[in-house]
This record gives structure tokens, sequence and C-alpha cells, in this order.
């Protein structure tokens, strides 16, 4: 997956340091999977993702808009995001908290370009789209509105190199 491919893609407009980053390491054959990128196929999917040297762009598959720009460094053996942007124009997001972002950031790559189930990232996720004052009342039309994929959480989505 490369920007050309993608078409439409457009810059993060007003950017903001994410200032909690995932402290995850991804394997060598996990960042592997996450350079090939990922194209959403679907209209229930919602992102687009594509790396450019050490930097993974993450953008809204509909509109082109980047949210996320991570860079990746080495660290023993694997990769970690040792820095990270985030769109913060309300007209492009709703939730711009830097415990959000963390888990947002986290969320696309593990669950929608690697395919991993992320149950404890997604239940964090829910938890941050819940009003504060109303307890969750159906975390999965939560999760549908707003996740990085779509509700059907069963099936192990591949990159678009594969």
């Amino acid at each position: 997956m490369t920007r050309a491919s993608l078409g439409k893609v457009l810059p993060i407009i007003t950017p903001v340091p994410v200032t909690l980053l995932p402290g995850r390491a991804w394997t060598r054959e996990q960042w592997e999977r996450i350079e090939r990128g990922y194209r959403a196929r679907g209209m229930d999917e919602k992102w687009d993702v594509f790396v450019e040297g050490h930097v993974a762009f993450l953008h809204r598959s509909w509109t082109g808009n980047g949210i996320f720009e991570a860079t990746f460094a080495p660290v023993g053996g694997g990769w970690r995001i040792s820095a990270a942007i985030a769109e913060s124009d309300p007209q492009r997001v709703r939730n711009g908290s830097a415990q959000f972002n963390k888990v947002m950031l986290e969320l696309v790559l593990s669950s929608v370009v690697l395919g991993e189930p992320a149950s404890e990232l997604r239940a964090e996720f829910v938890r941050l789209c819940s009003p504060q004052d109303r307890p969750t009342s159906s975390g999965g039309v939560v999760e549908h509105s707003a996740s990085p994929r779509s509700a059907d959480h069963g099936d192990v989505r591949k990159s678009a190199a594969e």
C-alpha cells in the first residue's frame, strides 16, 4: 500500500503531539506487515494505512483525512512507536484526549492492520467513548459507530499486500 495507490490522501491539518504513546513493541514480522499497509475493503471498514520510511500514516478511508502519523524506531529486535502526531481539528475528530489517541492509534494498527482481536484495547475504546454520566448500554453500538473496523470482530483481516 502506498500514498499514490490510495488516491485521495489529505494531510493532518491541525497536528498535535500524541503525548501518551503505546508501550507495545511490535515484532520484526509485525512491523513488516505494518509496512505493507492496509486498504479498507468495504463501507464498514474505516481506515487506510501506509508507511513511508519508518512513519505509518493512518487515514480515514471515506474522506482520506489524515488522523495519525506514527514514527517507529527499532528496539531490541522489534519496533516501537517513538513519536506520533494526531489530528485535532474538531471537524475531523471527535475525541482528542491523550488516552483516546493512544488507544485508537494502537487499536488501528493491532486490529485493522494485523487482524488481532485486541480485546483489552476494544474495551478501553468503548469506555473512552461512553458518556461519563451514563453506563455503557451497548459496547457494540459504540464500537461500530466510531471504531477502527466493523462490529464483526471474529474475522481476521489480511494486509493489502498478502
